[in-house]
Formats: C-alpha cells, sequence, structure tokens
C-alpha cells in the first residue's frame, strides 16, 4: 500500500472520483484530490497528478462522514480493493437506510430545541437538496478497532479508537516513525464538530479521545483537512481550551438566561444567530455541550410544552 499525501496552502488531502472506471485502457476512473476553503462542502479546486485507482489495494477510512466516506463505493468499484472502517457507523447507514426519517429526525430535535419553523422549513428544503454526499452504502471488509495494525511500505500502523467528532473514528499511528493519521480528530486549526444523537456524551468522548492520542507522543501529524503538522501536543491543548471555553460559555448563558433553550444559546456562544450554513454544525455542537454538563451534573433539561429548556441543575 502506498501513502500519498497533498497538501496546497491550506487546501486539504483528500481525493474525488473521475471518470466511470468502464475502460481499464482509455478511460480508467482516477483518484484526484480535492481543495477545501473553509468548509468541506464549499466551492472546491482540484489540484495534484491524478493517481489511477488500479494502484489502490486497501482503503481505510478514519470515520463514516461523507467528506471521508462518500466515494468510498466508487474506489471499491473501480479498484477491487477492501474496506476498513470502525463497526459503529450508524451515524451514516442511517441517512442511506432511510433519509427521510433521518432528517425528520434532526427536524424533531431542532423543533424541541427552539428552532422557529421557517428557518426549519428552509432548512429542510436545502438538505433535501443537497442530499447525503454518499455515492452508495459500501459495508467494511473489516471492522477498525484498537489494536488492528495496517501494514504500509512504511511501516506499521496502529488503530486507536477516537470517538467525539464521530462514533467511528479512528486515528492511526506508526511508531517507529511517531506519525499520526488522525482523520477529523485533530486538525491543522482547530475546528469542533460532534455527532449528536448516537452516543450518551460526544464532548466526553471526544476529551478521552485527546488524552489517548496524547499518550501516542506523537511527533507528526497528517489530519484530514489542511497541512500537515508537528506541535501535536501544542494542538490537543488548544482543542481542549476550545472546548472548555465553550463549555463555560454555555454554563454561563444557562446561569444568567436559563430556562434557555438550545437555540437561543447559540448567538450568546458564537456571537451570531443560525444560518442555513451554520445550522447543521453549531445547533449540535451546542446541544452536545449541553448533554455533557448534563451527564457532568452541572444542567438539566425540563420540558416547556414541546419545547426543550435548559436550567441550572
Amino acid at each position: 500500500m502506498r501513502i500519498a499525501r497533498y497538501s496546497t496552502g491550506e487546501a486539504a488531502a483528500f481525493g474525488i472520483v473521475e471518470g466511470d472506471g468502464s475502460d481499464p485502457h482509455a478511460n480508467a476512473a482516477e483518484l484526484t484530490v480535492r481543495r477545501i476553503d473553509g468548509h468541506p462542502f464549499a466551492p472546491f479546486q482540484v489540484v495534484g497528478d491524478p493517481q489511477p485507482l488500479a494502484d489502490v489495494r486497501l482503503l481505510v477510512c478514519t470515520h463514516a462522514h461523507a467528506d471521508h466516506y462518500g466515494q468510498a463505493a466508487s474506489v471499491v468499484d473501480a479498484s477491487g480493493c477492501e474496506l476498513w472502517m470502525h463497526p459503529a457507523h450508524e451515524h451514516m447507514r442511517a441517512g442511506i437506510d432511510d433519509p427521510d426519517e433521518l432528517l425528520a429526525r434532526r427536524l424533531e430535535v431542532a423543533r424541541q430545541s427552539g428552532v422557529p419553523v421557517q428557518p426549519l422549513r428552509e432548512w429542510s428544503q436545502s438538505v433535501r437538496e443537497r442530499g447525503s454526499g454518499i455515492a452508495r452504502l459500501v459495508e467494511p471488509d473489516r471492522e477498525l478497532i484498537s489494536g488492528v495494525v495496517v501494514a504500509s511500505d512504511l511501516g506499521r500502523w496502529t488503530v486507536v479508537e477516537t470517538p467525539g467528532h464521530a462514533p467511528s473514528h479512528v486515528c492511526l499511528h506508526e511508531p517507529d516513525h511517531r506519525l499520526l493519521i488522525s482523520g477529523d480528530h485533530l486538525l491543522g486549526r482547530v475546528s469542533l464538530y460532534f455527532d449528536y444523537g448516537w452516543t450518551p456524551d460526544p464532548v466526553g468522548e471526544f476529551l478521552s479521545s485527546l488524552d489517548a492520542i496524547e499518550a501516542l507522543d506523537a511527533r507528526l501529524c497528517l489530519s484530514g483537512h489542511g497541512r500537515t503538522f508537528t506541535d501535536v501536543r501544542a494542538h490537543i491543548d488548544a482543542n481542549r481550551a476550545l472546548v472548555a471555553q465553550r463549555l463555560q460559555g454555555v454554563r454561563a448563558a444557562v446561569a444568567d438566561h436559563g430556562p434557555i433553550t438550545a437555540y437561543e444559546i447559540v448567538p450568546l456562544l458564537y456571537g451570531e444567530a443560525l444560518t442555513q450554513l451554520t445550522a447543521g454544525w453549531w445547533l449540535p455542537e451546542t446541544l452536545c455541550y449541553l448533554r455533557h454538563l448534563a451527564v457532568t451534573g452541572a444542567v438539566v433539561a425540563a420540558q416547556e410544552g414541546e419545547t426543550e429548556r435548559w436550567a441550572r441543575a
């Protein structure tokens, strides 16, 4: 297995599939690199030399989000390679098995969190138009769980389970060269996102996963977006600091304005109201902070009609 890393400025390093793969001689599918500026679904540029999919012998997926797993089926179909991924990928399957049910579930969570009806309608329409971003469902041939080793020409990569960003998230550690493939758990710049509603405490899991990565003492980190970086411990500390800052912001919002909805907390926490772009990011993140504070006994939820409000415990 060959490992390729692409980086152009602040560009991301993951590929998109071009070509239909039907003619291995004239029109073979190729793996190229997509440049990301900001959000993964923002406009992009394609950079780097094409890499034939025929070269792929194993596809290792750090987690089952669309910008990492979305073209897995295309790669597997064109190359015949195996896919290895963590088994806790229900958060991905739900959007493929029954996308309408998943959307209805998210809309209900948003409604109970205090989001007004009209923004919900607009967001619902935008989600339907955008689609899942996943070519089709392809199940892993092997489960990526702690202790599994991925062999490569560079060395042997050990799987470390790192839930938080997603229940299915793993990192890969190569101890001889002290290398870490961090997926979205640790990025070149601090950018937090947590899947809400699949595990009891995503924020707590994320913090525990930071502890697990810190113990590896990695020298160089290859993240899912942005440049490689060497100050791994500083990035871990920066993530912890931002989580602590936002937890304190949520705690203060509940103390000063409670009982308060998650929707009302968002502008207090981020400095601006939800938009179509941030709705799928900031609201679940805020709910995850509230869930963590509830698990640790700092806040409690109470129903006011069909709306969930939060107050100090």
